[in-house]
């Protein structure tokens, strides 16, 4: 078969009256584009246009020799924004190659042991085979009548991920983008609870602006901005103090509960997180639970980072007290090693989702629910959604939760040996041994320059970046500069850690001694 081409088109006659909002369309153009769509004619074209797309991947995941190449953004905007979106190339292969200098070259590559910097893990295969069945299918999981399989098979992986997590006979979920959206709709239902006893709406007017959230000093910050989207007051999140390992202090949480009720204010939510963004530390779950049970309040637990524990054949105890939450975030795109995206939101009482259900008459009527329909838009924000469960169940399928759970644990075990490593460098200053697979340290100079370290470890990063030998992250602890490494890639090495820790240092103790030279050569007064 001919791959169709997008022929060059005179410029048609000038329109006058009713013609000129409905421009001609060119005849030579309107078959072409329908032979771009996926149809029992064009399964040809289409496999051999997903073959070179994957081939040419193939070959960058084959060649990289760095995680990335460090190129500015002012450099590839110059590329990307010369590209006329408005002339096509008409032909697959030479988009392709045009992507190569787009983006292919310049990505950053999570597979890629120096890869050291944010939550991105490199992903499994089966999961990569879900994404190519899922996209070219394109079932949408708001309504039976879009999805059918795919509704039972999303529905069993969040009776399968409910029961790791021990939430009991009545829990149900559904899959979301990501962290910060199931965050989201779990403190939309935490509200929408604390407000069930309220009748009027001027009652409820009157309770939004006294609703209280607790959380870690060291949560995530959706947290903050899932309160501003709900229209809750500037002030309603409430940060809790932490102990020395980053972890919130059950006790603060008692005191800040009893002392928000004397002031007639109602805490409507405590979310502990099971691996914080920084730390990877683990809020004392169980007592958290006690906690609120005791008091009445809604627990949430954001185990976006640490849900790979579900599936640890050495660490699932760290999770202890997570199965009394009434609400749990899971990131599978994190520690499953799954692609962006594929999250999801947990309850223990699936009656508690009907906070987020909405019927339509075009969609999901009122009757489809006395028909049992099952509908996943009845619990879900969003209404058009990605079969991203597919990847999942094709990873389990293929896997198995325990090949998930080694896999976590390798990175887990590594990270303790970095932590070692740099704890016993004096270059450097480490911060809190982490739970799970996350370093926080510091350059520190010594002699002339100390007061540098700061500045130091900032050129550090960016200039580790520029190379693209490696990436990092950066973070402040207490108003200071540091550093992170972020392990989520088994291939990753103790000799990988060392050899960055070496870049590092090279760069961080080239900043001091330009600087320190530089004072000593400024005139004085």
């Amino acid at each position: 078969m001919t791959v169709p081409t997008y022929p060059v088109e005179t410029d048609p006659p000038v329109p006058t009256g009713a013609q000129a909002a409905a421009p001609p369309v060119s005849t030579g153009v309107l078959p072409a584009a329908r032979a771009q769509l996926l149809h029992d004619g064009s399964v040809e074209q289409y496999r051999r246009a997903i073959a070179d797309g994957v081939d040419r991947v193939a070959r960058r995941v084959a060649t990289v020799d760095r995680p990335a190449t460090g190129v500015a953004p002012a450099e590839l905007a110059s590329l990307v924004n010369t590209v006329d979106l408005d002339r096509p190339l008409g032909d697959a292969g030479a988009a392709l190659d045009e992507l190569e200098d787009a983006y292919l070259r310049d990505a950053v590559w999570f597979h890629h042991p120096r890869y050291l910097a944010h939550l991105n893990c490199p992903v499994v295969i089966p999961a990569l085979l879900g994404e190519a069945v899922l996209s070219a299918v394109n079932s949408s999981l708001d309504t039976w009548d879009q999805s059918a399989g795919a509704t039972l098979i999303e529905r069993r992986l969040i009776d399968w991920t409910a029961a790791r997590v021990g939430l009991g006979p009545d829990a149900d979920g559904v899959f979301t983008s990501g962290g910060s959206q199931s965050n989201l709709q779990a403190l939309l239902l935490a509200r929408e609870e604390a407000c069930a006893a309220v009748i009027t709406p001027a009652a409820r007017l009157e309770l939004l602006p006294r609703l209280r959230v607790l959380t870690s000093a060291a949560g995530h910050f959706s947290v903050q901005k899932s309160a501003k989207l709900l229209g809750l007051a500037p002030d309603a999140v409430i940060t809790v103090p932490t102990d020395a390992q980053r972890r919130i202090r059950p006790a603060a949480v008692r005191d800040e509960i009893t002392r928000c009720r004397q002031a007639g204010l109602s805490v409507m939510a405590v979310v502990g997180t099971a691996g914080t963004t920084d730390f990877g530390s683990i809020d004392p779950l169980a007592e958290l639970a006690g906690i609120c049970a005791a008091t009445g309040v809604w627990l949430h637990v954001d185990a976006a980072y640490g849900c790979g524990l579900l599936v640890s054949p050495t660490r699932r105890h760290l999770l202890d007290g997570i199965e009394r939450a009434d609400s749990v975030t899971v990131d599978y795109h994190k520690s499953f090693f799954q692609p962006v995206s594929s999250s999801a939101l947990l309850v223990r009482d699936r009656r508690t989702l009907r906070h987020a259900t909405y019927h339509a008459d075009y969609l999901n009527p009122a009757r489809m629910v006395q028909q049992q329909i099952p509908n996943q838009v009845d619990k879900s924000l969003q209404t058009t959604r990605r079969f991203d469960a597919l990847k999942l169940w094709l990873t389990l399928r293929v896997m198995g939760p325990d090949a998930l759970g080694a896999l976590f644990d390798e990175v887990v075990d590594t990270a303790a040996e970095a932590w070692q490593l740099v704890s016993q460098d004096p270059r450097f200053a480490v911060e809190t041994r982490s739970q799970l697979s996350t370093v926080v340290f510091r350059y520190l100079p010594t002699g002339p320059g100390r007061e540098l370290a700061d500045g130091a470890n900032l050129y550090a990063r960016e200039a580790l970046a520029a190379s693209g030998l490696a990436v990092v992250a950066g973070t402040r602890v207490d108003g200071r500069h540091f550093l992170k490494f972020t392990l989520l890639n088994p291939a990753t090495t103790v000799d990988d850690v060392s050899h960055v820790l070496e870049l590092i240092a090279s760069h961080a103790g080239r900043y001091v001694r330009d600087n320190v030279a530089a004072d000593l050569t400024c005139p004085v007064g």
